[in-house]
């Protein structure tokens, strides 16, 4: 048995940070998913363990302990894989700690792969559980189409009826999410309690923020910089960075925009990744 699966990359176009609650940030956020993504082959053996392998240019770094170690020894602590290991060779595509979600959306495709073909059997609240030990976005892979989460855990789904342009941009820095959070004294009042397919909109989208932009922004001024350049440089209807950061994220409603930002960015900035994509 073996499978390749895709494991797309999440952007958050808007991040509200509502309250803490002990050491938990409650926070609501408009999300999409691009074609960018890490590519995962996973095959049964015969093994007392698995084996878990990166490879690619974001490989590098990625601890034995990660997403995907996690998810396997939680399911096999509640026996639910019975006894049946796998190696998973997972190719990295998207960049760490840059707010794509590579790693929990490494994890949440392979709980879906592991479900659909029905080596795992478990309800909707247990795979909710599981997520959540995992990581707190684990959940959001879980269906790969735009989702708004409000601060009360609600996660709603849309239908992307329409695809949006981005030229994603990621300097050599990258972004501890425990770090940023840490540093977070202000808190938000909430936007999207009352969740709508408008809200993907880009003319409704050019008034949010991500409320974690200014922290990331006072630790890494050159973020700040680059963002000034996509906005005043090229055609994009707005510039926002994705969840904690570093990576930034332009926003356009045609592809030759999109491509024509990303060759003027690449003259501006030879060093830093950038590439265009599209919401799937």
């Amino acid at each position: 048995m073996q499978a390749n699966i895709r494991s797309y990359a999440k952007i958050n176009l808007a991040l509200n940070v509502i309250k803490k609650i002990s050491n938990f940030h409650k926070i609501e956020s408009i999300v999409s998913f691009i074609s960018l993504h890490d590519e995962i082959l996973i095959k049964r053996i015969i093994s007392k363990n698995h084996i878990i392998f990166f490879t690619g240019k974001f490989s590098k770094n990625i601890g034995k302990i990660n997403t995907v170690s996690n998810l396997l020894s939680i399911l096999d602590n509640k026996k639910l894989l019975k006894n049946k290991k796998f190696k998973i060779k997972i190719k990295k595509n998207i960049p760490v700690q840059a707010g794509l979600g590579g790693g929990s959306m490494n994890a949440a495709s392979i709980l879906n792969y592991l479900i659909k073909k029905k080596i795992v059997r478990i309800n909707q609240k247990q795979i909710v559980d599981i997520c959540k030990l995992v990581g707190s976005d684990v959940v959001l892979g879980l269906n790969s189409t735009n989702t708004i989460i409000n601060y009360k855990d609600g996660i709603k789904r849309f239908a992307n009826d329409k695809k949006i342009y981005t030229l994603i941009v990621k300097p050599t820095i990258g972004c501890s999410t425990k770090r940023v959070y840490s540093k977070l004294r202000k808190f938000n009042k909430p936007k999207f309690n009352k969740p709508n397919k408008q809200m993907f909109n880009l003319n409704f989208l050019k008034k949010m923020t991500n409320s974690l932009e200014p922290i990331v922004f006072s630790m890494h001024r050159k973020l700040k910089n680059i963002k000034f350049f996509l906005e005043r440089s090229t055609c994009a209807e707005f510039v926002r960075m994705t969840g904690s950061g570093s990576a930034l994220v332009a926003y356009f409603y045609s592809k030759e925009k999109c491509d024509n930002a990303k060759r003027h960015f690449n003259k501006k900035y030879k060093n830093y990744w950038c590439i265009s994509s599209k919401t799937i």
